[in-house]
């Protein structure tokens, strides 16, 4: 099965912009995982931008949690653009108290 998501990152000085699209899933999670995880080294400012985010699973809130529990150590992490789809997981799983979102 193909994957269903598209990751950008655009870094620009210590912030790290990272648009994903498509799906975070059990499959797709990993990849957003691996390309986090060779990404944040002297990023101060990480910034998800989830405008094209059709749906999020357990396994991507995990990724985040983690890029979250980086973050809390060397800046800050926001989320721009989630959905209503998005956001609601957010909503239900308790995530609106431990992530930023705008």
């Amino acid at each position: 099965m193909a994957s269903n998501i598209e990751i950008n990152k655009k870094l620009d000085g210590s912030k790290l912009t990272v648009s994903v699209s498509g799906r975070i899933d059990t499959t797709t999670a990993p990849l957003l995982e691996t390309e986090l995880k060779t990404s944040l080294n002297d990023v101060t400012d990480l910034v998800f931008d989830l405008e094209g985010l059709e749906y999020i699973s357990s396994a991507g809130l995990r990724v985040l949690l983690s890029a979250q529990k980086v973050m809390n150590k060397q800046g800050t992490m926001v989320i721009h653009n989630a959905n209503e789809e998005v956001y609601d997981v957010f909503d239900v799983t308790g995530f609106v108290d431990i992530l930023t979102i705008e």
